[in-house]
């Protein structure tokens, strides 16, 4: 990183940029976006950099005109050629305008997935005769532009990927030395979300100040753009991050190695984050979030009790939701999981405060999160990786500072179903059972001494946990 005196002149330009082109408006990048974390779909873990489409024709990241149909190549279905012969032309069927079908068909978009997200890959090898990017002809036959037309029309929001340094992680053209004409094409092409990367960048002054560069860039083109960085995943390693300039900057950011599909790199990120909980957690608000990267929910690694654990610790870490799966083909199960209004509801909550663990004990860790009307969202997951059922008691008053269920709380839990737990004092005791790697998701409103702070008690409501 530059001298301090360097820092503080970016982030004061920064600031004055931002200000300029959008009327002042509070929080963060202050480019007025991701004022709660952002909710969409990206193709990378799922679908990774599938670019084969004559062998993988529903897996390819686009589908390449002239690709094998019925005529040729063997569909997976018969349903999906159906699909595809009902859009006219095989060019037209691409993976993202898929999602974006499904994504308001299927109700994803009813209840907060907005973004429809291109990773790597999708460029082609070189830059165009006026050095500005280009997708790959044959996969994006239609360009970016004809792209987002198309996932704007559903009333959605389309994101894209780039890299800080001269090539793309997968090999592609990165930004480097072209930050300002980068911007302004993702700009006229009408994307809405950058993920920018940080592979092959140089030096550590070149990587801090291509994400400073990038994000002065995007506000220059007047088009709001979600800034996505992974600035401090890529920097600390040589030095540790400064995240009150970093959130200067992004409007969320990447700490840990990309998630894949199994418990231990869920479970991998969850202790990074709890070892480094105290310099990230009070940076994270409003305009900007740490990301502990994609859902992997709906897919084929997890157990479904680590489907439930992860879904609850990102909600209570605050996090973007941004589900790497295949929606044509995802369980009841896993969608009711990710579609869950009272789980988004604790992940969208406008407080805007990050969660954190507050003890371990054993195998089980406890988790709490601030929320609006002095609520918390409470997690117990159970770290145990074999046997059965475990019950982990505890009190209220760890909660909240004692503060959350003083003198009364009502408790609800959300996952893994839905049961009203009852009301609660401060010297109240609760057992809770959770499966192995599972997790148990509670919301603990407090009830003052006002009348209308004292909720209608519901006859029929489930035994609650003991109170002592």
């Amino acid at each position: 990183m530059g001298s301090a005196a360097g820092s503080w002149r970016g982030a004061t330009l920064a600031w004055a940029l931002a200000l300029l082109a959008w009327d002042g408006r509070a929080g963060a990048l202050e480019n007025g976006l991701a004022r709660t974390p952002t909710m969409g779909w990206l193709h990378w873990e799922r679908f990774q950099c599938s670019t084969d489409c004559a062998r993988e024709p529903l897996s390819c990241i686009m589908y390449r005109a002239g690709a094998p149909g019925p005529g040729g190549a063997t569909a997976p279905c018969e349903r999906c050629w159906g699909w595809i012969r009902s859009r006219g032309t095989l060019q037209r069927e691409q993976l993202f305008m898929q999602m974006a079908d499904l994504m308001v068909s299927d109700g994803w978009k009813d209840v907060g997935y907005e973004y429809v997200c291109i990773d790597d890959c999708w460029m082609s090898l070189t830059r165009d005769d006026q050095d500005r990017l280009q997708p790959d002809p044959e996969r994006f036959p239609s360009g970016i532009h004809k792209l987002a037309d198309y996932v704007h029309s559903k009333g959605l929001k389309l994101g894209i990927y780039g890299d800080v340094g001269n090539k793309t992680c997968a090999g592609f053209p990165g930004s480097y030395g072209y930050y300002d004409l980068d911007a302004q094409t993702f700009a006229d092409w009408g994307v809405d979300l950058l993920k920018f990367d940080g592979c092959n960048y140089g030096t550590l002054d070149q990587l801090v100040e291509g994400y400073r560069n990038m994000s002065l860039a995007l506000n220059k083109t007047g088009r709001s753009i979600v800034y996505s960085c992974e600035w401090p995943l890529y920097m600390r390693p040589m030095q540790k991050p400064n995240y009150t300039e970093i959130k200067h900057y992004c409007n969320h950011w990447r700490n840990f190695a990309d998630i894949y599909d199994a418990w231990n790199s869920v479970k991998n990120t969850l202790e990074w984050t709890v070892l480094h909980q105290d310099s990230i957690v009070d940076v994270a608000g409003p305009g900007g979030w740490n990301d502990p990267d994609m859902l992997v929910i709906g897919n084929f690694g997890l157990s479904w009790d680590q489907q439930l654990t992860q879904m609850a610790l990102w909600a209570v870490m605050a996090a973007p939701l941004l589900m790497s799966n295949d929606l044509r083909h995802i369980s009841p199960q896993a969608k009711w999981l990710l579609q869950n209004k009272h789980v988004i509801a604790i992940n969208q909550d406008p407080l805007g405060k990050q969660g954190y663990r507050i003890t371990k004990d054993n195998n089980f860790e406890l988790w709490e999160r601030p929320l609006s009307g002095g609520a918390y969202a409470v997690a117990v997951l159970n770290r145990q990786e074999i046997g059965g059922p475990q019950i982990f008691r505890f009190s209220t008053s760890f909660l909240g500072n004692g503060l959350a269920c003083n003198p009364a709380c009502s408790i609800q839990q959300i996952l893994p179903t839905s049961e009203d737990w009852g009301l609660h004092n401060w010297v109240s005791f609760l057992n809770v059972e959770v499966n192995p790697t599972g997790t148990v998701l509670l919301k603990v409103v407090v009830i003052g001494d006002s009348p209308d702070q004292k909720p209608v008690m519901n006859i029929n409501k489930k035994p609650s946990p003991d109170i002592l």
